[in-house]
């Protein structure tokens, strides 16, 4: 059985405690050692910008720049629906560390024959 997990995030900062859940989860995950994606869709694919994903959710919670950075040091990747992306006119050459555009069938190449456990958000 594979170790591998996928986070699905159609989420934006209209709703920075969601985002910052998935990022968490997210975290735990890449930091336990196991390969971790999240997938970003709808208003999400806008983390993807530099300099987006900041501020902090809520009192108590990190910073969402610091989970970012956790994530990316962890091993984390995402993987940025070009279809959201593009409807949205960003800049395909701007994108965050870890990230590149692709869709659903590049999702279910990196999940393989092995599965993964998946939470969405």
């Amino acid at each position: 059985m594979s170790n591998k997990a996928v986070i699905s995030l159609s989420t934006g900062l209209e709703d920075p405690e969601r985002v910052t859940v998935a990022f968490l989860v997210a975290v735990g995950a890449a930091e336990q050692g196991r390969p971790t994606l999240m997938f970003l869709t709808k208003e999400a694919v806008r983390i993807a910008q530099p300099g987006v994903a900041v501020g902090t959710a809520c009192d108590g919670c990190p910073p969402l720049p610091e989970l970012l950075e956790r994530y990316l040091a962890a091993g984390g990747t995402y993987l940025v629906c070009p279809l959201c992306f593009n409807a949205k006119a960003l800049d395909p050459e701007n994108l965050i560390k870890g990230a590149e555009l692709g869709g659903t069938v590049p999702m279910w190449q990196w999940i393989g024959d092995e599965g993964a456990t998946s939470f969405s958000y």
